[in-house]
């Protein structure tokens, strides 16, 4: 399927939902976190890019494991920081893992996948056709309720920050281990969001992709 393609089933309404995987488990605990792996920043920076082909083939738990702990996990566990910045440590940031098995939302401080939707809802999380293919789209959503601290008009900006930090985080991480990734503004914001569920204090920031090279 084309990019053109795709945007006019958009627009026409035929893209939506898929069944997920039968027996999607409810909860999946990750392993701890490889914090040892990996290149040195310098040369993860050097081959820091945007891919925009991937492979089917899924991430092993690992590389899950690893990335989304690198895209936002607990790192100072005293004090519940973060890898990624967040003003008044708010944590206004959700990402939620849009897999062939259904959607999940990352607990950090768990550190494990918690299921919200036993569907794929890949196709929706980008107007581009390898959003569909790839074996995870991250989505960041940010909830405004959180930034109860900061001046209404503000809470948009922090939280495109907070995301634009986490979205790095993952660049670095898939430099650094082989994996492809791109970051992504370009979807259809209400399906999305009707998709995830989401309230009027919550709203889409950005998505990404992460997998294979092709």
């Amino acid at each position: 399927m084309s990019t053109l393609t795709k945007l006019a089933l958009h627009l026409m309404g035929r893209v939506g939902p898929r069944p997920g995987r039968a027996g999607a488990p409810a909860t999946v605990a990750l392993p701890p976190p490889d914090r040892e792996g990996g290149t040195p920043l310098m040369q993860a920076l050097a081959r820091r890019h945007s891919s925009r082909a991937f492979r089917a083939e899924p991430l092993s738990l690992q590389q899950l494991s690893d990335l989304l702990w690198a895209a936002d996990g607990i790192n100072r566990p005293a004090d519940r920081e973060h890898t990624a910045p967040s003003a008044m440590n708010a944590q206004e940031i959700d990402i939620y893992a849009a897999l062939a098995a259904g959607l999940y939302r990352y607990d950090a401080q768990g550190h494990a996948l918690v299921l919200e939707s036993a569907k794929d809802i890949r196709a929706l999380t980008g107007l581009q056709e390898f959003v569909d293919l790839a074996p995870l789209d991250l989505i960041y959503v940010a909830d405004h309720g959180r930034l109860k601290l900061v001046p209404e008009a503000a809470r948009a900006v922090y939280a495109a920050a907070c995301a634009g930090a986490i979205a790095q985080n993952v660049y670095l991480y898939c430099a650094s281990a082989g994996l492809a990734t791109v970051v992504r503004g370009w979807f259809d914001r209400g399906a999305l969001e009707k998709a995830l569920g989401l309230g009027s204090s919550r709203h889409v920031v950005l998505a990404q992709t992460v997998g294979f090279t092709a």
